[in-house]
């Protein structure tokens, strides 16, 4: 039996994250025999996933053959879901997107129409990469609802009305690989983590229309016993005048339901300020506009009183913040700063970073990729049918 982490795909990951460069490097790295290394990296060759390139410095001795990842061995389709949008992509084996295209859609037409139409775009970024069905190894997708990642299917999602338990994989048989589907907040949070991973305690904010949170443990999403760790839209939260707001769930004053995308804009039309969607109250406060401005601090502060409960909790490296409402930026960043850093315990804050993503539309197509691309390449099997 081989030594347990430096099987095939565990090499492969060590390249791919730039930590090994070459066979004597995953030796040291692994503990390995050469022998086993050597024999897992032709394998990875046949398979066309690793090429040998040039030359790299020598400590005495000839100097190393290099090992190089080929990300263009196959391709993957990246969808993001969300309840107004539906975007793909199609990556390469590094995420990097060589095509893509979006399209509106409302999530609560169902299962059939939505996912068609994601098949629709799928074909579309496919043939203006110049790329065919067969060249797709695995299918990526983000739901914004709770999914049992086993199967693919959503479990009572509150904002996918009739999707519950539907099979997300059977919608992509066409492409005769594996499909993967996870909840949106988790995708989005591999994406943030990005292609070299991180080895860090983050927790990762979606604010849209709802508001969800990807858990990040020493740089693995962390789904918990029934995959819907982090779901902390529907943490219930006091307000200061007592009134309460009856949530979409059917419960009370979850915090989705007073400073979610659904909520800014209700406070917005009530305030009068001249709006249609959650975007128009953002794009209202990135140009300045006061009121617009009060509503996403406000927003935020709210956010920041569970998000302080979670630092004090869980004590993370980092927060990042993502989504529609993340684009308001500063306002927003400024509100939740307040509030978790005045309600958190001083050890748990002290080299807190909180940060808005730098690319929030982005986080869920790259995400959904390397969910894609980290399961297919974590299956040893897949260096057979590559190499085939």
């Amino acid at each position: 039996m081989a030594h347990t982490s430096a099987s095939a795909g565990a090499l492969l990951r060590h390249v791919r994250a730039g930590r090994a460069r070459s066979r004597a490097e995953l030796v040291a790295l692994t503990g390995a025999s050469r022998n086993t290394v050597s024999a897992r990296v032709d394998e990875l060759i046949a398979a066309n996933l690793l090429a040998e390139g040039g030359r790299g410095w020598s400590t005495g001795g000839r100097p190393p053959t290099l090992l190089q990842f080929n990300s263009r061995a196959g391709c993957v389709l990246a969808v993001d879901l969300g309840v107004t949008s539906v975007d793909v992509a199609v990556t390469d084996l590094s995420a990097q997107i060589l095509a893509t295209a979006g399209h509106p859609i409302d999530i609560g037409e169902g299962p059939g129409p939505v996912l068609a139409e994601a098949d629709r775009l799928a074909q579309l970024v496919l043939a203006e990469a110049g790329l065919t069905p067969a060249d797709v190894c695995a299918v990526g997708v983000g739901v914004p609802g709770p999914v049992e990642f086993s199967t693919g299917r959503p479990s009572h999602p509150p904002i996918m009305p009739g999707w519950h338990d539907y099979p997300i994989p059977s919608a992509f048989g066409r492409y005769e690989c594996p499909v993967y589907v996870d909840n949106d907040v988790n995708v989005m949070a591999l994406g943030e983590m990005g292609v070299g991973g991180s080895v860090q305690d983050v927790l990762v904010v979606k604010v849209g229309t709802g508001i969800g949170c990807g858990v990040i443990v020493e740089g693995r999403v962390y789904r918990g016993a029934q995959g819907s760790a982090g779901d902390i839209g529907h943490i219930y939260v006091a307000q200061p005048d007592g009134r309460t707001v009856v949530c979409r769930c059917g419960n009370e004053n979850c915090l989705e339901a007073i400073a979610g995308g659904g909520a800014l804009l209700r406070d917005a039309i009530v305030a009068g300020l001249p709006v249609t969607t959650v975007r128009e109250v953002v794009e209202l406060a990135a140009q300045g506009d006061g009121g617009a401005i009060e509503l996403v601090r406000n927003a935020g502060r709210t956010i920041g009183t569970v998000l302080a409960a979670l630092v004090n909790f869980f004590n993370p490296h980092r927060i990042v913040m993502t989504g529609g409402v993340a684009r308001a930026g500063a306002p927003l960043l400024a509100g939740i700063r307040e509030a978790v850093y005045g309600r958190s315990m001083p050890l748990a804050a002290r080299a807190l970073e909180i940060t808005v993503s730098d690319a929030p539309d982005l986080s869920g197509r790259v995400g959904a990729a390397l969910m894609a691309i980290e399961e297919f390449l974590d299956q040893d099997s897949v260096y057979e049918a590559i190499a085939r």
